[in-house]
């Protein structure tokens, strides 16, 4: 029997999860399971015994697959057989006397550190600095930046490019004077421009840029073309870098009475992206932005400076003809931005400091198709945007940037497309090209036999361009199948090979490879088999991807009515149940979670967009798109953990049955951490009993839930908005709003929970919504699933 344990262990192992972990040996039935064959996939998943090697791949001359412990070597012959294209290879000469060590049972998940082919570029960041901000605000970055870059390896390349109404790229290779050269924000600029611009055309570095050594003279520090005074390597600029930073300002361009400030970003970006465009093309690099408001000039602008006008909002998209069409004009200015910056390894990084909306719904393309990051905080003063910041500069070492990802499968098998941060390499239609992270399609003409006819997110391809990835950085990868999928494995097992090739952050390149096998159908009727191998969580994770990508495409109801569909026929297959009757219906085992997930699924802020803005439901989406599958499932259905005098802390259902006045609970919604306390705690905290002498038990009650959060904190990110709050409290509706609220306004015996005012114990809370409980939920779609 599967378990949920067992997918967990091959999680831990290998990084996957599938959301079938049994194939189905045709394709009519694998249309019967509803939910769809995919995995989630996190290359540099932390593992306690990573296994690196120093040596190159071994590779199949015929599919470009890797020789890994499922293919068959014989020293007899001196040769392996691909398990993907059955090709038989030569072994290197080296291994002509023993085993190459990838064919060890314990590399289904290796890494290769691999030769140095020409000059190590160290890490590269541009930081591009929004100075439309006050005093307070201006001296909070100022600070974070200080003391953040210092913690940057010494040999890093740093750049600085600052912007309000026009931008500014300082100049660092000038240890005399505080230069910089400035560009209109109203203007797009070309790579051509920007050279031009900053007088960078020497036929010297053309031909060193052409040769690939454009990073010699920055790498070692001598300066030796003009062009590397704008970016230098931070151990010989740091002070000056420093000195910029101390003396930032508030852009000087007057700011009329009822009017915003003027702010360039989207052409801030755009040079930035371009700078490095020209100087470290093919190159991982991050540009990292900073912005404290809406854009409201030059390119990419959202809203115009008169305040009279309002921000864009969900209905605003829908209804008005005018912000829909600026929407999408600066969306394309984003996904032309994206494209450019993917295809040249570099990824953009945005922190918000701001109470408004910034553009992060246009600009969300840009990020999510180039691998960044992004961190909303309301100004620049907060811990949420300093711990995160510091964060996200401590985990450069763990990352790596300028990453592909390329696929290899069994015969049979078919890549339907990919959802997360990517951006597809179109290697459908390049199939003659020469390859992929080094390893290559080697001219693959059968490619177009992998590539699925259904496109779900970025498909036909096997590759795909990630930009930069972390520990955490997660994939949904879409399948299909034919008819012979049996038959061209005559082994009864199929094979997925995962190719990761990125740039580390000591400047090698490395090579991650992971491959696993899946075993398929052998009985014809596989209705009741087939169920034990479902995962669950994964699955759940899976549709919410889909569900997204639906919405984003579509539109929300829509979307939801998908996840219905999935729900009631995937329970009309494997529940138990007597036709026609509602009573007789029984969640199997391996079903138990699913309909809670989708329940909540369709509650969320993924889905749902009332109450939230563009910009809001862009960063929830995106941090949803980045995430492993257990940070996942806790953005699905949260946690809630309860406290009591005289019970150790548990879990607890997200019911609205567990509040009670003598109880703390601790919400855990992965963006928001809240500490709600029932309304005696409440009362117990007003009168200060925790101060008597007598009663100095409840001062340590009170503190656990605030140790369980600090736990919950130390590898959070973003960081999470802490909410300390209380029965009757203002904030207590980030609790209320994602309860299932069994006890409701709506239900017969309101009037028994309000005699216990709200919190009566076996009563609940009341919540004041007009959404069902998941019981009622459920019913229906039993009454559904029992219909004939």
């Amino acid at each position: 029997m599967q378990t949920s344990q067992v997918f967990e262990d091959f999680e831990d192992k290998t990084g996957l999860r599938f959301s079938w972990n049994l194939i189905p040996n045709k394709k009519i039935e694998l249309s019967k399971l509803s939910v769809p064959l995919a995995c989630l996939y996190q290359p540099l998943r932390s593992m306690d015994q990573p296994v690196l090697l120093n040596e190159p791949p071994i590779v199949c001359r015929g599919c470009q697959g890797i020789l890994n412990p499922y293919c068959q070597p014989d020293l007899n012959t001196q040769s392996w057989t691909c398990c993907f294209c059955f090709m038989r290879n030569a072994l290197p000469p080296q291994y002509h006397h023993q085993l190459p060590f990838s064919t060890n049972q314990d590399c289904v998940n290796v890494e290769y550190n691999l030769p140095i082919v020409s000059n190590v570029t160290p890490p590269i960041y541009i930081f591009v600095v929004d100075t439309c901000l006050d005093h307070e605000n201006i001296e909070s970055l100022t600070s974070t930046l200080q003391n953040s870059i210092s913690a940057l390896p010494p040999d890093s390349i740093v750049g600085f490019i600052s912007f309000g109404k026009n931008v500014n790229i300082h100049q660092l290779g000038n240890f005399e004077t505080d230069t910089s050269y400035v560009f209109n924000g109203a203007k797009e600029y070309t790579v051509d421009q920007i050279e031009k611009h900053l007088n960078i055309l020497s036929s010297d570095l053309r031909n060193n840029k052409q040769n690939g050594h454009a990073g010699a003279g920055v790498a070692n520090g001598t300066g030796e073309f003009p062009g590397y005074q704008f970016l230098q390597p931070l151990s010989i600029c740091e002070f000056q870098i420093n000195k910029i930073i101390e003396t930032l300002v508030q852009d000087n361009f007057p700011i009329p009475k009822q009017h915003r400030a003027e702010r360039c970003t989207g052409s801030a970006i755009n040079i930035a992206i371009n700078l490095l465009q020209s100087y470290f093309n093919k190159t991982g690099a991050h540009i990292v932005v900073f912005s404290g408001g809406p854009c409201t000039f030059g390119p990419g602008s959202i809203v115009s400076t008169d305040l009279k006008d309002p921000l864009r909002s969900h209905s605003d998209l829908n209804k008005d003809n005018k912000m829909s069409r600026n929407f999408k004009k600066n969306e394309k200015f984003y996904e032309s931005l994206s494209k450019t910056a993917s295809l040249s390894g570099h990824t953009v990084d945005l922190f918000i400091g701001s109470y408004d909306q910034i553009g992060l719904s246009e600009m969300e393309v840009l990020i999510d198709k180039t691998g960044g990051v992004v961190v909303q905080s309301d100004d620049f003063t907060t811990a949420i945007f300093k711990q995160s910041f510091q964060r996200f500069i401590n985990s450069q070492i763990e990352s790596g940037i300028n990453a592909t990802l390329e696929l290899k499968v069994s015969k049979g098998l078919k890549i339907n497309g990919l959802l997360g941060h990517a951006i597809s390499l179109n290697t459908k239609k390049n199939s003659s090209g020469s390859g992929v992270g080094g390893v290559g399609n080697g001219g693959n003409s059968n490619i177009g036999e992998i590539i699925g006819d259904t496109v779900i997110g970025e498909g036909n391809t096997n590759a795909w361009k990630l930009g930069s990835v972390n520990s955490h950085s997660t994939y949904a990868i879409y399948f299909d199948i034919t008819d012979n999928i049996g038959t061209a494995n005559s082994n009864n097992y199929v094979f997925f090979q995962f190719i990761t090739h990125y740039q580390h952050c000591n400047g090698n390149r490395r090579l991650h490879v992971t491959t696993v096998t899946k075993p398929i159908v052998q009985q014809t009727n596989p209705q009741h088999g087939i169920i034990e191998y479902f995962d669950q969580e994964a699955a759940a994770v899976i549709i919410a991807r889909e569900a997204i990508y639906k919405v984003t495409n579509d539109n929300s109801i829509d979307a939801i009515r998908w996840c219905d569909k999935v729900l009631v026929e995937l329970l009309t297959r494997y529940a138990d149940y007597r036709t026609n009757e509602v009573s007789s219906f029984k969640l199997s085992f391996f079903l138990q979670l699913f309909p809670q997930f989708m329940y909540h699924l369709r509650r969320s802020n993924f889905i749902q967009v009332f109450n939230s803005s563009p910009d809001e439901s862009a960063f929830y989406r995106h941090v949803f798109n980045s995430e492993d599958t257990l940070n996942s499932l806790t953005m699905i259905q949260p946690s809630l953990t309860s406290f009591e005098i005289d019970a150790e802390p548990q879990v607890v259902l997200l019911d609205s049955l567990s509040i009670k006045p003598t109880r703390i609970l601790l919400l855990d919604t992965f963006f928001h951490l809240l500490i709600y306390h029932g309304s005696q705690i409440a009362e117990w905290k007003r009168l200060g009993y925790q101060d008597m002498e007598e009663y100095e038990y409840l001062k340590e009650f009170f503190e656990k839930p605030r140790l369980e959060a600090a736990e919950i904190l130390v590898d959070r990110f973003p960081l999470p908005r802490f909410i300390d709050t209380e029965e009757g409290g203002s904030q207590a509706r980030f609790l209320y709003s994602k309860l299932n609220p069994t006890t409701s306004y709506k239900n017969n015996d309101i009037q028994s929970a309000l005699v216990g005012g709200g919190g009566g114990v076996g009563d609940g809370a009341v919540v004041l919504t007009d959404d069902v409980s998941f019981q009622d939920f459920l019913n229906y779609v039993a009454s559904l699933v029992v219909k004939p």
